[in-house]
């Protein structure tokens, strides 16, 4: 039996009219849309504040400002608390002198080799507990190791310049050690000598640096403020990528993102002005901060030498120059030893002690794991392994031997 062919209608499980949607839809759905994506990305943001929590604590009550050119000074016998994202709360205990040295300011222990610290957050052993880090590590390491009492007293600074490490030379002089030990890290080397400390701590080169009359830090007013002067110079990708910058959802992804070495090393070589130091031909304005410390290694050892005390200095490398030098390899037009070379040809042209760390991070397997992903300063496990490759080094001659004399101090003849 035929059948009559189909017409078109029956052909199609549709009809050949499209339907509409009422124009109410195109009102709801993307509502609905946004709404979903708000929720979401505040559910994230409140898993990514429990888990990284910011703002308890703050070193500001145990700063003394009198002049921004001496850097960020520590107000005596103050005690302070602080919590990194990704760390735990830690204390700031500062003695008389405003050091965390865990020890009183003041004359060596009698036969004792003094070393005195002195740099920035780094030496300081900033976002670790003060018994974790390197500068409380190193004396009992050294010690064993050189066969002699070996104290390190810490003058480190929370920030500054190169050239403001200069202006604490004086009080580690006059603590009369042995040695003066200058711990840098390639980011001492991020602001040119031009820019003044007290730009930085008014938030030179930071997109949310507005006057306070635009209203509090963190408003929905000085957020307003800033969305509107992105949308008139056409900038609101950047608006938008620095606002997430300042979200703890940021954080999260990239702390878990970051465990990764090669993701984390790709990521650091495109962040442009960071990754500089690492190039084989690093640009003009990297050079002229290479003079600028040239200039100040000079001064920092003639005083030394004018006082009769050693001088050296040390290179501890941040998290990707760590990593790199741990694979291996690296892509070509980058030498994470590039800046540990220009530095020892620095320090020794001016007949200083240059302390090499960089090479015992080739047996460590991935050293760039006991970082802090985000915030790139090392933890209490890094701190362990930079004292004992300072301590390594600088028994290995860089701190003499004890004499004879010292281990068997002979008598005074009694006078006849």
């Amino acid at each position: 039996m035929s059948h009559p062919p189909l017409t078109h209608e029956q052909k199609s499980p549709r009809s050949s009219r499209e339907d509409k949607l009422p124009r109410r839809d195109w009102m709801v759905l993307p509502i609905i849309g946004a709404l979903t994506v708000c929720l979401l990305s505040g559910a994230t943001e409140c898993i990514a504040r429990r888990a990284f929590s910011t703002g308890i604590g703050s070193l500001k009550p145990c700063e003394e400002l009198p002049d921004y050119s001496k850097g960020a000074r520590i107000a005596p016998g103050t005690v302070c608390w602080g919590k990194l994202a990704e760390g735990q709360l830690t204390e700031y205990r500062f003695n008389s002198c405003g050091d965390r040295a865990g020890m009183e300011c003041g004359p060596k222990p009698p036969g004792a080799y003094k070393i005195v610290l002195v740099g920035y957050s780094m030496a300081l052993g900033r976002y670790v507990a003060r018994e974790d880090t390197f500068a409380a590590l190193l004396p009992a390491k050294l010690s064993q190791l050189a066969g002699r009492n070996v104290e390190l007293y810490n003058e480190g600074m929370m920030w500054g310049f190169l050239n403001s490490v200069n202006m604490r030379f004086d009080d580690a002089l006059a603590a009369k050690p042995d040695m003066i030990l200058w711990a840098l890290t390639p980011i001492d080397f991020k602001y040119p000598a031009f820019v003044s400390n007290e730009a930085v701590w008014h938030g030179l080169d930071q997109p949310d640096a507005l006057p306070d009359s635009v209203g509090k830090p963190g408003s929905i007013a000085r957020l307003w403020y800033r969305f509107k002067t992105a949308f008139f110079t056409g900038s609101i990708s950047i608006f938008a990528r620095q606002h997430f910058d300042r979200t703890h959802t940021a954080i999260l992804l990239r702390h878990y993102l970051y465990k990764s070495q090669s993701l984390y090393v790709r990521s650091f070589l495109i962040g442009g002005e960071e990754a500089e130091f690492l190039r084989t031909e690093p640009n003009a304005e990297w050079q002229e901060r290479l003079k600028q410390f040239d200039s100040d290694a000079a001064d920092a050892a003639a005083r030394s030498r004018a006082s009769g005390v050693a001088f050296a200095a040390v290179l501890v490398p941040n998290r990707a120059q760590a990593a790199m030098i741990s694979m291996g390899a690296w892509p070509v037009g980058y030498n994470p030893y590039k800046l540990d070379e220009d530095l020892r040809s620095i320090v020794t042209s001016h007949d200083g002690i240059y302390i090499d760390i960089l090479p015992d991070f080739r047996a460590i397997p991935n050293p760039d794991q006991h970082y802090f992903p985000v915030d790139g300063h090392p933890d209490a496990t890094g701190h362990a392994i930079i004292a004992a490759f300072l301590a390594k080094e600088l028994s290995s001659g860089a701190v003499p031997a004890p004499t004879i004399s010292a281990r068997h101090p002979i008598a005074p003849q009694q006078v006849r």
